[in-house]
């Protein structure tokens, strides 16, 4: 199948064209760039260059996008939602890496992103990208929305513990987030210089992807759910660490934590559960497109904490959308995936 990559030169767009070469069933036909639109792919990304040569960057044209049978846009929030509502109205499937498709609810876009949602009748059809929530959903799907990484960490951690009604009340995610989460021209207290030694957290009041969130976990267990998301920046480049903490509902106890997340993630091709003293570290999965997911539980007070490491570019971006395409497609849900992790 031939494949387009809009947003190519990117750090998600570079992960995206890397695991497309891996994959047996595409070949890239379109990569877009605005700011290095006839330049080598291999200019902007130099590992790339055996699997490339010869092929450049190209500007933005729907024509050029029409003739691929799907597009992967990792374009920033706003930029291509026409785009990618015309490709759809024309057949073409659409794996939409920003969130411009995440939520339901289009109220929600003018208050979070600033923009008022020109299709809210799509917001709808899209089906959110997480295959551990919603395989079934995604099975045929022309318009998937891809999780933020942020979100993937906290539903992947979470999802047990609401699934099989362990907790009471709300969740609260405190998240580990790397530099390369700010892409590839971030604000300047964003760079790596500036992110280097320091431990600090970011939109403690209220962060953006607590909406994606609860709405993820409430679409896949049938009831309301609440959760407060507190990123941290870290000094690392790559990975996400999610800690959900709850409190335990009476009468529930470890043995059943224990048996919520075997049975939730049992047969799952990219979730590792950790348990014996183990706990999910994200150095252990960066560069695949694997989960490390744990859990903790503190009897003494009640409390339970749900685990999830992933990298963020990988699980929580490109990877998780070649996986999501894998399963609406109907093909092997690893074709392209198969990459182990690095380490050290």
């Amino acid at each position: 199948m031939r494949a387009a990559v809009l947003g190519a030169s990117g750090y998600t767009g570079g992960e995206l064209l890397r695991l497309i070469a891996l994959h047996p069933e595409l070949e890239l036909v379109y990569a877009t760039s605005r700011e290095y639109a006839g330049y080598p792919i291999h200019y902007v990304h130099p590992g790339l260059r055996p699997f490339y040569r010869g092929v450049r960057f190209e500007k933005l044209e729907l024509s050029r996008a029409l003739e691929a049978d799907v597009v992967f846009s990792a374009l920033p929030p706003g930029v291509g939602v026409r785009i990618v509502a015309e490709l759809y109205e024309h057949g073409v499937q659409v794996v939409d890496l920003s969130p411009d498709y995440r939520l339901k609810d289009p109220e929600l876009y003018r208050r979070l992103y600033g923009f008022e949602h020109p299709y809210p009748d799509l917001l709808e059809r899209a089906v959110y990208g997480l295959p551990e929530a919603f395989r079934d959903r995604l099975r045929g799907a022309r318009l998937i929305a891809v999780p933020g990484c942020n979100a993937t960490a906290v539903i992947l951690a979470a999802l047990p513990l609401v699934r099989w009604e362990l907790v009471d009340g709300l969740l609260v995610a405190d998240v580990k987030a790397s530099s390369s989460e700010a892409g590839s021209k971030p604000r300047r207290a964003d760079h790596h210089p500036e992110r280097e030694g320091s431990l600090r957290p970011y939109s403690p009041e209220g962060h953006r992807h607590a909406f994606e969130v609860e709405q993820a976990l409430s679409m896949a267990t049938g009831r309301e759910v609440k959760v407060s998301v507190v990123p941290h920046a870290v000094p690392a480049v790559r990975g996400v660490l999610a800690s959900v903490h709850a409190v335990l509902r009476d009468g529930a106890g470890p043995q059943d934590v224990a048996r919520a997340y075997a049975e939730a993630y049992a047969g799952e091709p990219f979730v590792n559960l950790v348990a014996g003293g183990r706990y999910p570290d994200a150095k252990n999965v960066v560069g695949s497109n694997y989960a490390e997911v744990g859990y903790a539980v503190e009897l003494r007070v009640g409390r339970v904490t749900g685990f999830a490491a992933i990298d963020n570019l990988v699980k929580g971006a490109a990877g998780q959308a070649l996986q999501a395409f894998n399963v609406s497609r109907g093909l092997p849900e690893d074709a392209g995936l198969k990459v182990p992790p690095l380490r050290p």
